[in-house]
């Protein structure tokens, strides 16, 4: 295909002026007839792989999905940018459908999204053999795979494609597959000569921060303090955790809902929804929220407990910073957060679900409590390699390391649960060591020990990161149970006696950035913030009389980009990175008059650079 034709859609279709890293080979692979499979991380560019191709081949383009929640959304973005896009699944009425099954009838459709269960069914695959389709293509293909995250048996059916459309390409894309995955999704789906692309995980836009949990309703206040007005996720892993930490949040004012399935199917997809049109800023979920969301401008995650996975971390993070711009990841993590996941994996009946479970938790905890950049140990984890010492952009990068010398204070530790014949659990031993005057201590005698208070320099949070250190370096076990005790391993003999000595790595305060990373390459371009709020505004007014989400009107990266560069003409709009000709045309206009109105009332000479940050 000619370049000019294929970039004429790209800008005029999407309003982009250049394709993403692989998007372009992907595309044209497509465009020549060639099945592709392709790992992309999430906001990388995916949809856009299939959709352009939707636009320049005649027939229509059917999507195979499993996220039933997202289809509307991912509609509703396909048909703000003009592209003729439906979708067939459960939640739809009879008559919906019936428009549906007419508008493909009759090739009225570029783009059709429909559930794998749906595919499966003879008298849909009758249909649809009745129909020009263009393309197949699967979404979320690590679901065929067993040695995924998120196996669907629904999608081994998928395997009957290349034979049901042996004229047509086939495409399978996913955001997150390890080599075994991706090796076992290729042979399920038996791709005629597939052009394979593994795209970088490296998601650049993100920075990754494990934080000691030590107070967590305090740490998250505090969070969402520096995060006011933004959205974001808080992942919890019961639902009475998640109930609480909504409850505690609204309590304090924020714009926050709860997600979990202990909730009715009305509330979840109220808060849902609620949350994709902006109408709150933070949704606390079980891992059962994420899946279905599209929405491409949620600034930080948080985990206020351990992930399952580096998998599921990886993919829950990932929601984050979808449109490119700037998004924080943290991770508050403790020891005593692993006897609760323990539990869990422990009441697992099937001996291998258990150790791949447990070989799973292991895993997360490593990347928790190492001193490793971040970004690298994620990479590793996919079988890729980190070039850079520096990511400039995770908590060990950004602090000071030091290792430290710590083997007096371990030794007062383990005195003190010799003394108390290791009958008692962390807190009790710091509260001995620190110097606590509080009953339980007092009841005990433990206020006579010789090492009560020998450790009153430091505070309390020291002595349980210290803790944690212990328990980490196998110094020290914690007993199974409700109120788990600590007792010394061989180890700890040794460290008593002075034979081996102990060290842990501290992060002090965040220093100057001196890695290889360009700011401008993970940081949006200076804009204004009064008329970024003001276009803000204005998105959120047309999507709802328009029934969508407002980031499906415009990203906040394209906002970013209006009030950095103020277009006045609609010439100028389209210059814009996100407006195309649709969009110019539908919204362009209401956008154009606000950024006038706004040089017009501060005095701005548009006609020049150098429009100022502040007005």
């Amino acid at each position: 295909m000619p370049d000019t034709l294929l970039y004429d859609a790209l800008r005029k279709v999407f309003g982009f002026h250049a394709f993403r890293p692989n998007q372009e080979n992907i595309v044209r692979a497509i465009l020549a007839g060639q099945d592709v499979f392709a790992v992309m991380p999430t906001g990388g560019g995916k949809s856009l792989c299939y959709q352009l191709p939707a636009v320049l081949l005649p027939g229509t383009c059917m999507v195979i999905s499993p996220l039933i929640a997202l289809m509307k959304d991912q509609v509703d973005g396909a048909r703000a940018n003009g592209i003729r896009a439906s979708f067939l699944n459960s939640s739809q009425l009879p008559d919906e459908r019936d428009e549906v099954m007419r508008d493909l009838l009759s090739n009225s459709l570029d783009l059709l999204y429909v559930a794998p269960e749906r595919f499966t069914l003879e008298h849909f695959r009758e249909m649809i053999g009745r129909v020009k389709i263009s393309m197949a293509v699967i979404d979320e293909a690590h679901c065929i795979s067993e040695w995924g995250h998120d196996f669907r048996p629904d999608y081994l059916s998928l395997s009957a494609l290349v034979t049901i459309f042996s004229d047509i390409p086939v495409a399978a894309f996913t955001a997150t597959a390890t080599n075994q995955v991706q090796h076992d999704i290729l042979e399920k789906l038996a791709l005629r000569n597939p052009l394979v692309v593994r795209a970088s995980f490296d998601r650049p836009n993100l920075s990754y921060d494990v934080r000691f949990k030590d107070n967590p309703e305090a740490q998250l206040v505090q969070l969402l303090k520096g995060n006011q007005g933004k959205a974001g996720i808080i992942y919890r892993t019961s639902r009475k955790n998640v109930n609480d930490t909504a409850a505690m949040l609204q309590a304090k004012g924020y714009r926050v809902l709860p997600y979990h399935a202990g909730l009715s199917d009305a509330e979840r997809k109220r808060n849902q929804d609620a949350f994709i049109r902006d109408e709150v800023d933070v949704i606390v979920a079980t891992i059962a929220f994420g899946m279905g969301i599209d929405k491409s401008n949620i600034r930080f995650v948080i985990h206020a407990d351990l992930p399952k996975s580096i998998e599921n971390y990886y993919q829950e993070t990932g929601r984050a910073g979808r449109d490119g711009e700037p998004a924080q990841c943290t991770l508050l993590f403790a020891q005593g957060d692993i006897p609760k996941v323990r539990f869990f994996i422990d009441a697992m009946l099937d001996e291998t679900e258990r150790a791949r479970a447990l070989g799973a938790l292991t895993k997360v905890i490593a990347f928790a409590g190492n001193s490793v950049c971040r970004r690298k140990t994620l990479l590793d984890y996919f079988g890729e390699s980190y070039p850079h010492e520096n990511c400039n952009s995770c908590d060990i990068c950004l602090g000071s390391r030091e290792v430290v010398d710590c083997t007096r204070e371990a030794q007062m530790l383990l005195s003190a649960m010799v003394r108390t014949e290791e009958r008692f659990g962390a807190m009790h031993i710091v509260d001995i060591v620190s110097g606590s005057d509080n009953k339980k201590i007092r009841d005990f005698g433990h206020d006579r020990l010789k090492t009560y208070g020998v450790g009153k320099e430091h505070e309390k949070k020291y002595w349980r990161q210290l803790i944690d250190e212990l328990l980490a370096q196998k110094v020290i076990e914690k007993s199974e149970g409700l109120y788990p005790t600590l007792f010394l391993l061989p180890k700890a003999i040794q460290l008593l006696k002075g034979e081996v000595h102990i060290q842990i790595v501290r992060v002090q305060e965040k220093k100057k950035a001196t890695s290889h990373r360009a700011k401008s390459e993970v940081a949006s371009t200076p804009y204004n913030q009064k008329l970024f709020d003001l276009l803000r505004i204005l998105r959120k007014q047309i999507a709802d009389e328009q029934g969508i989400p407002p980031y499906v009107v415009f990203s906040d990266r394209t906002l970013h980009d209006m009030a950095a560069n103020f277009p006045r003409t609609a010439e100028t709009m389209l210059t814009v990175s996100g407006v195309g000709e649709v969009k110019l045309e539908r919204y362009g206009r209401q956008f154009l008059r606000l950024i006038d109105r706004f040089c017009s009332d501060h005095n701005l000479d548009y006609s020049k650079p150098g429009i100022p940050a502040e007005c």
